[in-house]
């Protein structure tokens, strides 16, 4: 037996601590990083297959070409698949984060971490979305008609709700995944 398998340095041990702790902040930030990651793929989600599929209050490009007959309608629906191809990319990057921060069986995974994070990544799409279609760009609104400034305003205070919600969840104790 070699001695150097004997005996640890202090630089050693305290060199093998840094990559464990690298190794727990990386787990933490891969939950992290999903959370969000689902979190805004699943508003999307929810966005356009609530807003613009089942009550039909707009479609991605309504403000700009009014679905109101079928070459408006169809450029409409292929901006609408884009947007759900979007959706789809967030969410499968997420669930790659998920799967790499599950895969570190150092440290358990946090719930309230997690939720916390669906909600930042949630609220953030809200905002992300409302502010550049509804208000910069303007091409198309929650609910066109007389009231749609407040219906906008309402959906950004819904996502900073949300993100705040998250922020808040992130800032306690994380808990373990089975409480």
């Amino acid at each position: 037996i070699e001695t150097r398998f004997l005996f640890v340095s202090s630089e050693d041990y305290f060199g093998s601590c840094d990559r464990i702790m690298d190794k727990n902040q990386n787990q933490l930030g891969n939950l992290i990083a999903a959370g969000i990651l689902l979190g805004m793929g699943a508003a999307g989600f929810f966005d356009g297959i609530v807003l613009h599929q089942i009550l039909q209050w707009h479609h991605m490009l309504t403000n700009v070409r009014p679905a109101t007959g079928m070459p408006n309608f169809e450029v409409n629906t292929f901006w609408d698949g884009l947007f759900h191809a979007l959706d789809y990319a967030l969410t499968v990057a997420g669930v790659t984060f998920l799967w790499r921060a599950a895969s570190n069986n150092n440290t358990p995974l946090s719930l309230k971490t997690f939720v916390g994070s669906l909600l930042i990544g949630a609220g953030s799409f809200n905002l992300i979305e409302g502010i550049i279609d509804h208000q910069i760009l303007g091409i198309h609104h929650v609910k066109p008609g007389p009231n749609q400034l407040a219906w906008d305003i309402g959906f950004l205070a819904l996502g900073l709700a949300l993100a705040a919600s998250g922020w808040i969840l992130l800032q306690t104790k994380p808990q373990n995944a089975t409480t």
